[in-house]
């Protein structure tokens, strides 16, 4: 017999299965793939957390209130705030899973979306493996290769999940962590259609299925409008390979295949993302000098350009005319771009874009003047989808009136209203772990 199930195997389905078993309640995993893991696995595994043993080690001043009012603006108002209310207040619960996996590095930075610095490098895989060794041990039945494609109702309450013929029963609740719809071309073009052309990524098994069967039960949707790609990933990119670097971040500017500057490079990778598919070709160069070549970060995902190199996906050049004749540009347009941008650093002039900082306003700027000049090809991908059902704060699947969805508790990506507009690097992991654990407490406190 089983009292709960969970479906989708990444991070949040794995967090509410030990902490299900944790409560002594029979839980069955279910997973459509071969392997546990989903966008998580794939992830560079950067959380974000704030007040952490790392930030005071590193000076850094961080708070409850600053944290989220950066999620706030990043979210250009449309998240729900009491989701980030929670999230904050619960953050204790993944610093907590963190320390029981050893999985912490030393790696502390500011990205996107941050006023500070609070992303933190975490060994994901590590992580992972060991919630999953830990609900294992507390008696989780873990199904692999098998999926969901309905909910089973009594009356208003959902007590079971259909799996293609067979049902199987969970009478305390149904926890749906089946991840987003970045493999779904279908639902793409349905909520976000000027998305739909961004680069397949994310879980394989991420097409939507926790959403479609909620869907069908009148659940509403967030920030489903809001969608859009993750910029700085290489059109070769494989699912094997986390290959998404942001070296705008790091003092690089951005330029289309005319040789134009056209954005702040210092706004979110997802606002970057929904500008560059607007680009010719739909894709965009990040370009610097050796300056900012020197600032990679070997083994850190997004700032690794020593790795991007290795594969093969970095340009190099002597001189700027030599990279314009590598990328097939006119050499004067290249050069007089990077004219203007130095001039804007040094002060001499406005920058074109309103550029004022490395990552949302923040860091100071430095001129591309510096030989030998590289670029990188990238692409936006969408390697998550960030919009999804509506919920209350203890996960409770909500109608499009409000109502709650009696025994439907939901986590992870498949959750809309948290990020709004935008996205805050690492608030995705956090988002996950945090509210996986709140559903198990949420069916635990019936």
């Amino acid at each position: 017999m089983t009292d709960v199930v969970v479906v989708g195997g990444g991070l949040a389905g794995l967090a509410a299965s030990r902490r299900l078993a944790r409560h002594g309640l029979r839980v069955a995993l279910l997973e459509k793939r071969p392997e546990l893991g989903g966008s998580s696995a794939m992830s560079g595994g950067w959380f974000a957390l704030c007040g952490t043993a790392l930030q005071q080690r590193s000076g850094v001043r961080d708070s409850d209130d600053v944290f989220v009012a950066d999620m706030v603006d990043t979210g250009g108002g449309y998240s729900d705030e009491a989701l980030l209310r929670a999230l904050v207040e619960r953050q204790a619960h993944a610093i907590a899973a963190i320390d029981r996996a050893e999985a912490w590095t030393d790696e502390l930075k500011g990205s996107a979306g941050m006023t500070v610095p609070r992303a933190h490098l975490v060994r994901i895989r590590r992580l992972m493996a060991a919630l999953a060794a830990d609900a294992v041990g507390a008696g989780v039945a873990i199904h692999r290769e098998r999926g969901a494609d309905g909910l089973v109702v009594d009356g208003s309450r959902v007590v079971g999940v259909r799996c293609g013929s067979d049902s199987l029963p969970s009478p305390a609740g149904v926890v749906l962590t089946t991840g987003g719809f970045s493999r779904s071309r279908e639902l793409l073009d349905l909520f976000v259609p000027a998305q739909a052309s961004a680069m397949p990524y994310g879980g394989a098994g991420n097409t939507g299925d926790g959403l479609r069967m909620a869907w069908m039960l009148g659940a509403g949707l967030a920030d489903i409008g809001h969608v859009t790609g993750t910029y700085g990933q290489h059109a070769d990119t494989s699912d094997d390979e986390h290959e998404l670097l942001t070296a705008n971040y790091l003092g690089a500017i951005l330029i289309n295949v005319r040789g134009e500057r056209f954005t702040d490079e210092s706004a979110s990778y997802k606002r970057l993302g929904a500008e560059v598919l607007a680009q010719p070709e739909g894709m965009a160069f990040q370009v610097f000098d050796s300056v900012v070549r020197a600032r990679s970060r070997p083994g850190v995902p997004l700032s690794d350009i020593d790795r991007i190199a290795e594969l093969g996906h970095l340009v190099t050049a002597p001189s700027i005319p030599v990279l314009a004749a590598e990328l097939g540009i006119p050499a004067r347009v290249l050069e007089g771009t990077i004219e203007r941008y130095n001039a804007a650093v040094a002060g001499a002039r406005q920058d074109d874009h309103g550029r004022t900082g490395l990552v949302n306003g923040v860091g100071a700027l430095t001129p591309v003047e510096s030989a030998p000049f590289f670029a990188y090809p990238a692409v936006t991908a969408m390697t998550s989808t960030y919009g999804g059902l509506r919920v209350a704060p203890d996960t409770a699947v909500l109608r499009v009136d409000g109502s709650r969805i009696d025994g439907l508790f939901a986590a992870g990506e498949v959750v809309g209203g948290f990020h709004g507009s935008s996205y805050m690097t690492g608030t995705a992991l956090t988002k996950a772990l945090v509210f996986g654990v709140e559903a198990a407490d949420a069916i635990v406190r019936g």
